[in-house]
């Protein structure tokens, strides 16, 4: 059997921020998730997001450390237009989220944009260019 990537994993300081953020970009987000420790959701053709505390992380590798100095990975979610990308970002920052950097229209065809997530992860907004 081949490996297929089956679920992309975030480990959160704050369970209920990190969901409440994600809830705004439209991830089905189970009810009543904000406390728990370990968080699953399933997305549209099958892949899965998961979130887990630190705590529950230190709990089988005690020797972690929240990385320092740059995003490793980066979540991307597509827009279906350029002025969605303009409010989905617009909406995030009146929400108290931090804008990385504002809508702009890419060399590479697409508008696109960069919030922070409540645990400073660069999450990309985009959409094709008109």
């Amino acid at each position: 059997m081949t490996p297929r990537l089956d679920v992309v994993g975030l480990v959160v300081s704050d369970m209920a921020a990190s969901l409440a953020f994600y809830r705004r970009l439209g991830l089905a987000v189970p009810a009543g998730a904000d406390t728990g420790p370990h968080v699953e959701a399933t997305l549209p053709g099958g892949l899965r997001i998961a979130w887990d505390t630190e705590e529950v992380i230190r709990s089988f590798d005690p020797g972690w450390s929240r990385p320092e100095g740059g995003d490793r990975i980066g979540l991307a979610f597509a827009c279906e237009s350029p002025a969605e990308v303009d409010a989905t970002f617009d909406s995030l920052v009146e929400a108290g989220y931090e804008g990385h950097l504002k809508p702009w229209d890419a060399f590479w065809g697409q508008r696109y944009a960069v919030v922070l997530d409540p645990d400073g992860c660069g999450v990309s907004l985009f959409a094709a260019a008109t």
